[in-house]
C-alpha cells in the first residue's frame, strides 16, 4: 500500500497558522507574564501575514493534497484570504488596550470599587488574558481547513478545531461575566447538537455512497439507480449543522445571545469569520458533492432563505441593544447570502464570494467601533439609548459607524449595495424571482432599522448617561480605517473584487 503524499507547499497556509497557535501555547506556558502580550501579538500578526502571503502565492494552484483531503482551487484560496484578513483584524481588536489598562474586554474585573485594592492592582497590572491569542489562531487554522476540505471527515475535524476555541473565547468577557459565561454555555450546547447532526449526516452519506470524498459522493449520486432517500437524509442533516453555523432560521436562536454576551472583538470574529467559513463549506458541499440533488435541495434552501431574511429583519426592529440588533441583522444577512447559494451556478458562486468578502469587512469595522464606546463605569456601552446624540459629541465615530450601517442596509455607493445586487441578480438569473422579491422587501425593513439608529445618533437629545468613546490603539484604528475604506472603495469601484471573485468561481471536482 502506497502511503499518502503530503504536499507541504499546498498546506503551507494552514501549517503556518497551526504552528503559530502551538507556539502561542508554549509562550503561555513558559514565557514571563509581563512578556506574553508582546510575544503573542508579534507572533500572531507575523504568522497571519506569512499565511496570507502563502495563500497569495498559491492562488493559481489547482489540485489536491493528502490524497484529496485538502483542495487547492479558486474558491478555497479566495475564502482563505478572507479568513486571514479577518484574523488580522480580529487580533488587532483583541490587542486593544485602553489607556487605563483596566477596561479591556479581556482585563480581569473581579472588583473595581473606586479606591479599592483590586482596582489599584488592575490599574497597575493592566493584565490581559493572553490565552485568547493562541485560541484565535487555532480557530483561524480550523477555518482555513474547513473551506478547503475535500472530504467530509476532514471537514468535520476542521469544524471542531475552530468551534471549540470559539466556545471558550465567548466566556472570556470580564465586564459582564455572567452574561458572557451564559452565552458561552448556550453556544457550546447548541453547537454540540449541531455537530452531532452534521456527523450523523456524514454517516448517512457514507452509507449511501461508500466514500467520504465530495467528488466521490457526486459520482455515486449521478451513477446510482437506487432510491436517493438515504442521500437526501444525509444531506439534510449535514445542512442542519452548516445552517446553525451561519445562523439561518430556525437554527438562529443562539446568535443574539452569544453576540451580546461575548467580548466584542470575539463577536466581530464570529460574525465575520464563522459566516465566511460556514458558507464556504456549504458552497463546496452543495456545488461539488450534491449537484445531482439540486432539484431537491434548492427549493428547501430557497424557503429557508426567505424565512431567514424576513425573521431577521422583523426581529431586529424592536431591539434596544446594538449587539443584539447586529445579531438579528446577521440572521437577515445569512438569508441574503443564501440567495446566492440557491442559484447553484457559477454566477451565484462568484456573487456569494463577493458578498462574503464585503460583508465580513463591514462587520469587522462595525464591531471595532462598538468596542471603543464605553459607559460611565468603563464597560462596553451597547444600549442604543445611550448612543443618542453621538453625532454631536463624537462626530467622527458616528460618521464611520453610520457608514457601516448604511452598507448593511445596502445603500448605493457602499459595498453592501453591490453585494445585494450581485446575489439578487444571480438568483433572478436562476429563476428565483419570488426569493428576490422577498429579499428586496426584507432589505427595506432592515434599512429602516439601520436608519433609525443613524437618526438617533444625530438627534439633539442628550441621554442621562451618554456613551463615551475611547481613543483606539493604532491597530484598532487601522482596522476601522481599512474597513471603512473597503466599504467605500468596493461601493464606488467594485469591479476588481468582482473580477477576482469571478476568477475564483469554479470548484475543483
Amino acid at each position: 500500500m502506497t502511503p499518502p503524499s503530503i504536499e507541504y507547499g499546498q498546506l503551507s497556509p494552514m501549517l503556518i497558522v497551526l504552528g503559530v497557535a502551538v507556539a502561542g501555547v508554549l509562550i503561555e506556558a513558559f514565557a514571563p507574564r509581563g512578556r506574553r502580550y508582546q510575544l503573542h501579538l508579534g507572533l500572531s500578526l507575523t504568522g497571519l501575514v506569512a499565511a496570507l502571503v502563502a495563500v497569495t502565492a498559491l492562488s493559481g494552484t489547482i489540485g489536491s493534497a493528502v490524497s484529496g483531503a485538502v483542495i487547492s482551487d479558486g474558491p478555497a484560496s479566495f475564502l482563505q484570504g478572507i479568513v486571514l484578513v479577518i484574523g488580522l483584524a480580529s487580533v488587532s481588536l483583541v490587542a486593544q488596550r485602553d489607556p487605563s489598562g483596566a477596561t479591556s474586554a479581556f482585563t480581569p474585573q473581579a472588583s473595581t470599587v473606586p479606591g479599592s485594592v483590586a482596582e489599584k492592582t488592575a490599574l497597575r497590572i493592566g493584565g490581559m488574558q493572553t490565552e485568547v491569542f493562541p485560541l484565535t489562531m487555532f480557530a483561524v487554522a480550523g477555518m482555513l481547513i474547513f473551506v478547503a476540505a475535500g472530504d467530509l471527515l476532514t471537514m468535520f475535524i476542521a469544524l471542531e478545531v475552530f468551534s471549540l476555541p470559539l466556545y471558550l473565547m465567548c466566556g472570556l468577557a470580564r465586564h459582564r461575566r455572567l452574561l458572557s459565561q451564559e452565552s458561552a454555555l448556550k453556544y457550546f450546547l447548541l453547537g454540540a447538537f449541531s455537530s452531532a447532526f452534521f456527523l450523523y449526516g456524514i454517516a448517512l452519506l457514507y452509507g449511501y455512497a461508500g466514500t467520504l470524498s465530495l467528488p466521490g459522493i457526486a459520482r455515486a449520486i449521478d451513477t446510482s439507480t437506487d432510491n436517493t432517500t438515504l442521500a437526501l437524509l444525509g444531506a439534510s442533516l449535514v445542512a442542519v449543522g452548516l445552517l446553525f453555523k451561519v445562523g439561518a432560521v430556525p437554527f438562529h436562536s443562539w446568535i443574539p445571545d452569544v453576540y451580546q454576551g461575548a467580548p466584542t472583538p470575539i463577536t466581530a470574529f464570529m460574525a465575520a469569520a464563522t459566516k465566511v467559513a460556514a458558507f464556504g463549506a456549504m458552497l463546496r458541499i452543495f456545488y461539488v458533492a450534491l449537484p445531482g440533488l439540486n432539484h431537491d435541495w434548492r427549493p428547501v434552501l430557497s424557503l429557508i432563505a426567505m424565512v431567514t431574511m424576513v425573521a431577521g429583519a422583523v426581529l431586529a426592529v424592536g431591539q434596544t441593544d446594538l449587539k443584539r440588533l447586529l445579531g438579528y441583522s446577521a440572521v437577515a444577512q445569512a438569508g441574503f447570502i443564501l440567495t446566492g447559494v440557491v442559484s447553484a451556478d457559477g454566477l451565484g458562486l462568484s456573487a456569494t464570494l463577493f458578498y462574503l468578502a464585503t460583508y465580513a469587512l463591514t462587520t469587522m469595522g462595525a464591531f471595532a467601533v462598538i468596542s471603543l464606546v464605553r459607559n460611565h463605569t468603563g464597560g462596553e456601552e451597547t444600549a442604543i439609548a445611550n448612543w443618542v446624540g453621538m453625532g454631536r459629541r463624537h462626530p467622527l465615530t458616528a460618521m464611520v459607524f453610520a457608514l457601516f450601517l448604511l452598507a448593511f442596509a445596502g445603500i448605493p455607493l457602499t459595498s453592501g449595495f453591490i453585494g445585494k445586487f450581485a446575489v439578487f441578480s444571480a438568483a433572478a438569473h436562476g429563476g428565483q424571482l419570488l426569493l428576490v422579491l422577498v429579499g428586496v422587501i426584507a432589505s427595506a425593513v432592515t434599512a429602516f432599522v439601520y436608519a433609525k439608529v443613524v437618526v438617533w445618533m444625530y438627534s439633539d437629545d442628550v441621554p442621562a448617561q451618554p456613551a463615551v468613546v475611547y481613543t483606539p490603539s493604532w491597530l484598532t484604528g487601522a482596522t476601522i480605517v481599512a474597513a471603512a475604506a473597503a466599504t467605500l472603495t468596493f461601493g464606488f469601484m467594485p469591479q476588481p473584487l468582482l473580477d477576482l471573485a469571478d476568477a475564483a468561481g469554479a470548484f475543483l471536482g
